[in-house]
């Protein structure tokens, strides 16, 4: 571990969006993205939903839409991975899920090591051909996260433990310390057990693909 130093980025940019940046299809409606956006225009739809009685109803109806897209997306993650498998020779089921805001797959059982690569880097790659297919498929990014052979479970409750340790030292200690560089995935397992612990924050520093984490003493 190297020795405490000034942080050269406050961004904890990896808190908000794990994945790699990927291909937009469709331009994002307005707003999307930015919670200050609040337009005269949205205040209006409000309230005439408000005045026909129909609010509660459009809400539900959006989280239907989304939950509906997100089982869309695993479906065709599934398909395509399937095709995959097959022009691959390699054995292994699909299991599809829905986890929070964005679908989940998995592909489990057989010999998949080399569909895991180095440090996950192939899982990595194989996860962005994935999001690239179905958002080709359904028109709009995806943010699904693929698992191959459990590396991504095994990895989480890894990053987890790191995670849980280095903030009690650094809540002891009151002194700074930098992780090792990470993916995305993994430095929001590690953003987000950080945010759990009182007395101390975290930060992100430097540029793919050796940024990391910092957790901080909070002041």
């Amino acid at each position: 571990m190297s020795a405490p130093q000034q942080p050269t980025d406050t961004a904890p940019s990896d808190t908000a969006d794990d994945a790699a940046p990927g291909t937009v299809l469709t331009p994002a409606a307005s707003g999307v993205g930015d919670p200050d956006l609040a337009t005269d225009d949205a205040l209006s739809a409000d309230a005439v939903l408000d005045e026909a009685g129909g609010a509660d109803e459009a809400d539900e109806d959006d989280d239907e839409d989304g939950e509906d897209l997100l089982v869309r997306e695993g479906d065709v993650a599934g398909d395509y991975l399937e095709r995959l498998l097959d022009i691959l020779d390699k054995d292994g089921d699909i299991d599809l899920d829905v986890e929070g805001d964005r679908a989940s797959v998995a592909i489990v059982g057989g010999k998949l090591t080399d569909l895991i690569g180095p440090d996950g880097a192939t899982l990595e790659a194989l996860q962005e051909l994935t999001r690239l297919a179905v958002a080709q498929s359904t028109g709009v990014r995806s943010r699904l996260m693929l698992d191959i052979g459990e590396f991504r479970a095994r990895r989480r409750a890894d990053l987890t433990a790191l995670a849980g340790d280095t903030a009690r030292r650094v809540a002891t200690s009151g002194q700074p310390e930098r992780l090792s560089p990470m993916n995305p995935f993994e430095r929001k397992v590690v953003h987000d057990v950080i945010a759990s612990v009182s007395g101390v924050h975290s930060e992100s520093e430097g540029e793919e693909p050796n940024r990391r984490v910092v957790v901080l003493p909070d002041k």
